[in-house]
């Protein structure tokens, strides 16, 4: 079965009346879009803001707070043995931003990592977005590869995370980084 769509009658020529409301109504169109009203362009919408720096900062309410507590704990301990500087932060979502752009920010303006050493390890998770990023600054990069990095995520916490056990997942993905 074959569709053929008709602009004008056989005469070749609209009706003065369906001209006018075709060209009234690509001019709308173009107008709506030309102002914006077609919906607000990813650029002009809000970006999450960066976080007060903090080892642990749980915004989504993934983490109970005696998870929160040893996790933050567990970050001191291998901070004050080891000085490298790791932080975790959980947010319901880095919308309308790539999570790699959300972390990027938050390692800029945090600056993890003992200043002339540059040694942090920044874990971001977008919990309704279902992310997870490892960042690391460049002083690890050699002991903790990008490739190293996403099996931690794959392996260890998403694992967890898909049964809902954000501290559990964390706390795996941690153990097997340290």
């Amino acid at each position: 079965m074959t569709h053929t769509f008709v602009l004008a009658p056989a005469g070749g020529r609209l009706p003065l009346r369906a001209l006018r409301a075709w060209l009234l109504a690509w001019l709308l169109a173009a107008a709506a879009l030309l102002l914006g009203l077609a919906g607000p362009p990813a650029a002009a919408q809000q970006l999450l803001p960066v976080p007060p720096l903090a080892r642990v900062t749980d915004t989504a309410g993934a983490l109970a707070p005696e998870a929160k507590r040893a996790l933050d704990d567990k970050l001191a301990a291998f901070e004050k043995a080891h000085g490298s500087q790791v932080a975790v932060v959980i947010v319901p979502s880095t919308q309308p931003e790539p999570i790699e752009d959300y972390a990027h920010r938050i390692g800029e303006a945090w600056k993890i990592g003992r200043k002339g050493v540059g040694d942090g390890l920044l874990i971001v998770v977008a919990k309704d977005d279902r992310r997870v990023r490892i960042d690391v600054a460049r002083a690890l990069e050699g002991a903790i590869p990008d490739v190293a990095a996403k099996r931690v995520i794959r392996e260890n916490i998403a694992p967890a995370f898909q049964r809902g056990d954000y501290a559990g997942g964390l706390n795996a993905g941690l153990d097997r980084l340290f």
